[in-house]
């Protein structure tokens, strides 16, 4: 499966603060890969090539600023209780989503809304507590998207194909 990402630059302390929060709330995929923007998500192979393409046209754009400034929980479909709590930007929201509209000639399922997953909980109720604790001492969060990349997934494993700096 392939992904691309949008890698944020983050002050320190709003770095190491999206960090613990992932650890904690979302470890499985915290201990494989940062906070980051998904812009493709679950690729197939086939689309390796496309996506290169794509990736190499965007180096020309300028890099953009970003801020986080709410949280979202993104409840899972019943019967499942469980939710997923996302770092939604206000700033850099439209940017983020033009190059996912580019990236993905055929976007199905729900409407992108470019976020950044802090956890997954078992209880809509959990994400809700955890958030209003996020917000009172970690929002709003100012920073850079400047790195795009194509990465690769098998099994536990993630794979960084191409890197892509904006502005080069």
């Amino acid at each position: 499966m392939l992904y691309v990402v949008a890698w944020p630059v983050l002050a320190e302390a709003d770095d190491t603060a999206l960090r613990r929060l992932r650890a904690q709330y979302h470890p499985g995929e915290a201990d494989l890969i940062g906070p980051h923007f998904t812009l493709v998500f679950g690729a197939a192979a086939a689309e390796e090539a496309r996506l290169q393409g794509a990736l190499e046209g965007f180096a020309g754009r300028r890099p953009f600023w970003f801020v986080l400034d709410r949280l979202v929980r993104h409840d899972m479909t019943p019967p499942s209780r469980a939710a997923y709590l996302y770092a939604v930007p206000a700033e850099g929201g439209a940017e983020l989503a033009g190059l996912y509209d580019e990236l993905n000639l055929d976007p199905a399922g729900e409407p992108f809304e470019p976020h950044i997953t802090l956890g997954r909980f078992d209880r809509a109720a959990d994400a809700e507590q955890v958030a209003r604790i996020v917000e009172r001492q970690h929002l709003p969060m100012h920073g850079r998207v400047e790195e795009l990349a194509l990465l690769r997934r098998d099994g536990g494993e993630l794979e960084t194909l191409l890197t892509i700096r904006l502005g080069s």
